[in-house]
């Protein structure tokens, strides 16, 4: 059985910067495309970022391109969403997600096979 941990939500500033990790357990990791994805409160599940398993190209939302970073380390079966400059509106709840598919497809949610249980991000004005 496949499991994502997130970890490393919390309160911070405008203008700060955050770590996410997402822990991956029961699969085979570095064959996993891995994304990112955030909810609002009200709103639909949006795409932030996503790493290939391939390469390690990765792809953003136009609204994070610039300040957010996806990483991933395929020895410790974890991937990263390094998010820099934060605003207000970045906050939302955090997921990280598994697409055990061959081919790519980037910002499609329904892609992903495998879901974590979300962390919080808020940032303050």
């Amino acid at each position: 059985q496949v499991q994502l941990v997130e970890s490393g939500g919390g309160l911070v500033q405008a203008g700060g910067s955050l770590r996410l990790s997402c822990a991956v357990s029961g699969g085979t990791f570095s064959r996993y495309h891995m994304g990112w994805f955030r909810q609002a409160p009200g709103k639909e599940r949006e795409f932030v970022g996503a790493i290939r398993w391939t390469y390690g190209n990765s792809d953003y939302a136009d609204s994070v391109k610039g300040r957010f970073t996806v990483s991933r380390d395929n020895a410790k079966n974890t991937v990263y969403l390094q998010m820099n400059s934060l605003k207000p509106e970045d906050t939302a709840v955090y997921y990280c997600a598994a697409d055990s598919a061959d081919y790519y497809s980037g910002y499609v949610k329904s892609a992903y096979d495998y879901w974590g249980q979300g962390t919080q991000v808020t940032v303050a004005s």
